[in-house]
């Protein structure tokens, strides 16, 4: 049921006299346009139905808010959306014109569709509809259509917002960089100099009525007197009264005035996104929001978690008449629910944004639309499916993904996870290394095959001739921890978590919890801000204590380690640094004046300028993707020909680039610099890689593990703490093992490691657990397990424990 607005009354349709009258009812003596919409916002020319109302004797024509003589109407361009408007009649309100205003207005919608527009003239404009319009205060509102509930749309989105449901508005916290000066000597980071001339005048005069100085420090003045100072109040004048709008106020006016891209930059320094005023972050038109289903709007309806939103339109109460004409849409709507539900995705809701979803999320939320299609005949190809499911949810994907066999499809996973291997039909193992190491097949087969061939490591793990054995010793927590009270970001129920420090911490828990809102949205932003001055702003919490016991925080996640080609593993780990620095030392370069950074493919000197260093040149195919070709001058080399002449050992800078880490290990075996940060790298299972080689082609697994080779190298206090977010996607049984010890090895220095993790091998290796559940969405969220892998594999409320309890079993069993 379509609802005002703006008096919540129900709308209803107007009739051609109920119109006439509310037209009539405009101040005597306005000027009026009569205007039959015959096109909203759509794409196209239009030439057709302008020459038909050229000959139907209409004059003229409004197009995109202009008025034209039909016959001097401007090409339009069919790409673009336009809104075409015919002008029915012109006329002023004045006494005896309602005859002719209702012969205008019954033409208007009969060419409109059941809509008319009156402009006033140098007022405001008014839609009416014979078909929905509100009897109470008489606004009219379009008809109802899809395109309304769609924020993509113009028609259904925010005007306020542009439908992205958030606005950038100034942040005080961000303005403030110096609370212990005062404005005069640079307290807002804006105005680090101190305040113009203008502002300042305008707040002396804000200070003196509210009895504070400009010149004291910020810290010093009271919270109402900051309120004052950024969002305005009433100051004196000699004129009396005037609003005096504030700091922040006057900041988004030179944020919307301004024209200079350097100024709008600096200034969003200081903005955050907050969600829109106007539509409440909902992102849809207030026309939209009007329309409720049994009390509900489409945006609260989508903000319900998916098994909510099933049980919501399974038990809808229709009348015969309302079922009749809902049937087949609401079968539709519960059939695809139920599939993204039978993949373990019912704690998402369906306003969740695409950015905010893991890799394993969006490809279960595109197989439920193929399991929703019913073809058969397809292949379908799966990266990784199982990343970020809980063990207790596999079964159902695993169900989903033999259903679509079952419908005579063919599925090809590529897959780490054992169980979805165990269930696989045939395996193809490819091997038996990395990279250079890697590349042919080693077994194929049944699973039961597979795991009988000698030469695959996947056979192996399998059949549990190898696996990742539980730490004989687990490290006991001490004195030192991090306790964040009242924890409520999304839907945490102000918990309280302690995590102790110097151990092998995992957060643990199904799938929408709150793992990654605890460990990311909330402790990682909080530590950042506190300790090295980060911006972003952390999740609803009371308090943080133990903050002194951490002097780092490093959050390494599985991002690229660069975004240009101009990035790869020698430069990340700084070891490249030194590899230049060698080369300049050459005798041959200290003879011609070489500097390290003649060595560098980023800078110009020794370079090839040709292709700027890139080794590629980018040629531009307009309507096609661009295309990249090895540059001729220096043959994909980045250096130009001087720079190649330069020699150590036999090889120049462009063939150390291009050996593995492997070989550059037994080349600079006597440079221990060199050397220590390659075995970090070799250590980490990176063997394979080469210096040079571009970041753009690393995985997300071998990114993260350069990262964390990086901090191995670094040395470090011994009080950092480091966060990852399911570290083992995309890797194999060897490499969680190789990962497994890298982390450890951080924690033996002193640090702490807390882990995000599903991977059953990773939660029995880790020295504490943080479980979070019961559930995942509103019934998640609670703290419910802590302690040892074996103390909280006996907590019978845990999903996490009672998978843990069989693989800690079949442990026990081993001999």
């Amino acid at each position: 049921m379509p609802h005002c607005p703006r008096c919540g009354t129900p709308v209803r349709a107007q009739t051609v006299q109920e119109i006439v009258d509310q037209i009539l009812r405009l101040p005597a003596g306005s000027r009026l346009l009569l205007l039959a919409p015959l096109a909203r916002q759509r794409k196209g020319e239009f030439r057709r139905e302008l020459e038909q109302l050229r000959r139907q004797g209409f004059l003229r024509v409004r197009l995109d808010g202009e008025v034209y003589l039909i016959e001097e109407a401007p090409a339009l361009d069919k790409n673009v959306p336009h809104t075409v408007e015919v002008v029915v009649d012109r006329l002023v309100v004045q006494p005896g014109i309602a005859a002719r205003l209702t012969d205008s207005v019954e033409t208007a919608l009969a060419h409109s569709e059941g809509l008319v527009a009156v402009q006033v003239l140098g007022g405001d404009e008014y839609l009416f509809s014979e078909r929905l319009a509100c009897p109470h205060c008489g606004t009219s509102y379009p008809e109802l259509s899809p395109r309304l509930f769609s924020f993509n749309s113009p028609q259904g989105a925010c005007p306020a917002c542009s439908g992205l449901g958030v606005q950038l508005a100034f942040d005080p916290e961000l303005l403030v960089s110096d609370p212990n000066r005062s404005l005069y000597d640079g307290a807002l980071a804006v105005w680090r100099r101190g305040l113009p001339a203008a502002v300042a005048a305008v707040l002396e005069r804000a200070a003196a009525h509210y009895g504070f100085d400009l010149h004291q420090p910020w810290a010093t003045l009271t919270p109402e007197q900051q309120q004052v100072l950024f969002y305005g109040a009433q100051t004196p004048t000699a004129n009396g009264q005037q609003a005096f709008d504030g700091i922040l106020a006057r900041l988004e006016r030179l944020y919307r005035d301004t024209t200079s891209p350097g100024v709008r930059e600096e200034l969003e320094r200081y903005m955050r996104a907050r969600p829109c005023a106007a539509c409440q972050g909902t992102r849809l038109r207030p026309e939209a929001l009007a329309v409720t289903l049994h009390g509900r709007r489409i945006s609260d309806l989508t903000a319900l978690p998916l098994r909510q939103a099933l049980d919501f339109f399974t038990s809808l109460p229709l009348s015969d008449f309302e079922r009749q004409v809902a049937e087949p849409v609401l079968a539709e709507i519960c059939a695809r629910l139920r599939f993204l539900c039978s993949l373990g995705l019912d704690y998402l809701t369906l306003d969740r944004p695409v950015a905010t979803l893991s890799g394993g999320e969006g490809q279960r939320i595109r197989l439920a639309t193929q399991l929703g299609s019913g073809l058969s005949g397809v292949l379908y190809v799966l990266d990784e499916p199982s990343i970020g499911l809980h063990p207790r949810d596999h079964r159902r994907l695993l169900d989903s993904l033999r259903r679509l066999r079952d419908l005579g499809n063919t599925v090809l996973v590529v897959e780490h996870d054992r169980d979805t291997i165990l269930a696989a039909d045939y395996v193809i193992d490819l091997g038996p290394g990395a990279g250079e190491h890697g590349g042919r097949l080693v077994a194929a087969g049944t699973p039961a095959e597979v795991m009988r061939h000698p030469a695959s490591l996947t056979g192996r793990y399998l059949c549990g001739a190898q696996s990742l054995a539980v730490p004989a010793r687990r490290r006991q927590p001490g004195a030192r921890r991090l306790r964040l009270l009242q924890v409520s970001e999304h839907n945490l129920k102000r918990i309280d978590v302690e995590i102790p420090l110097g151990l092998f911490v995992c957060v643990t828990g199904v799938s929408g919890s709150g793992k990654s809102t605890l460990v990311l949205d909330v402790l990682y932003r909080a530590l950042a801000q506190r300790l090295h001055g980060a911006r972003a702003r952390p999740g609803a919490f009371a308090a943080l204590h133990g903050i002194e016991y951490v002097d780092r925080v490093v959050h390494v996640d599985q991002s690229p380690i660069g975004r240009t080609p101009r990035s790869n593993p020698a430069t990340y780990t700084g070891v490249f640094d030194a590899i230049r620095a060698l080369f300049a030392q050459v005798k041959e370069a200290r003879v011609r004046g070489y500097r390290p950074g003649r060595f560098s493919f980023n800078v110009k000197g020794g370079r090839c300028e040709a292709c700027q260093g890139q080794g590629t040149v980018k040629i531009d195919m307009h309507f096609l993707p661009d295309v990249y070709v090895r540059c001729e001058a220096c043959q994909g080399s980045r250096f130009n020909r001087d720079t190649l002449e330069i020699r150590y050992r036999g090889k120049n800078i462009a063939e150390v680039l291009a050996l593995t880490v492997d070989e550059a290990r037994d080349f600079f075996a006597h440079v221990p610099l060199i050397q220590q940060k390659l075995t970090t790298l070799h250590e980490v299972g990176l063997g394979y890689l080469r210096l040079g080689q571009a970041a753009t082609t690393l995985s997300g697994g071998e990114a993260q593990r350069v990262k964390l080779s990086r901090e191995l190298s670094r040395g470090g206090s011994g009080h950092t703490l480091y966060l990852l977010d399911e570290p083992t996607t995309g890797l194999h049984f060897s490499d969680v093992e190789r990962l497994l010890a890298v982390l450890q090895r951080l924690v033996d220095s002193g640090n702490t490691v807390v882990v995000i993790e599903h991977h059953l091998d990773v939660i029995k290796s880790a020295d504490y657990l943080i479980d979070l559940g019961p559930e995942g969405g509103e019934a998640g969220g609670y703290v419910v397990a802590t302690g040892t892998p074996e103390e909280v594999a006996g907590v019978a409320a845990s999903h996490t424990g009672r998978c843990l309890r069989e693989v800690l079993s079949v442990h026990a069993a081993t001999p």
